[in-house]
């Protein structure tokens, strides 16, 4: 089974290159399957980490940012594959 834990943080004003600096810096205890890293406006990061696990099994997560850098508590979900769609190759048909 597959896994997502996302983890999202707003920054401080002005300190979006900071927060998304220091998220890209965490290394976690164990390796994902795949591990992608995201930026909006508003100062927002996203970190998307990809498991094969079970939906309950204990993951290490990104932990929270000091307080000089976030503006509230970050935003964890977890999710459960449940497909993968790709996009059909063009050159074949």
């Amino acid at each position: 089974m597959t896994v997502a834990l996302m983890w999202e943080a707003r920054a401080l004003p002005g300190r979006g290159p900071d927060l998304l600096a220091w998220a890209r810096e965490q290394r976690l205890a164990a390796v994902p399957v795949r591990r992608e890293t995201f930026a909006a406006p508003q100062d927002r990061v996203l970190v998307v980490t990809w498991w094969d696990a079970p939906y309950d099994a204990e993951l290490p997560e990104l932990p929270e940012p000091a307080g000089d850098l976030a503006t509230r508590a970050v935003h964890r979900w977890r999710f459960e594959s449940v497909g993968v769609e790709r996009r059909p190759d063009p050159e074949v048909g």
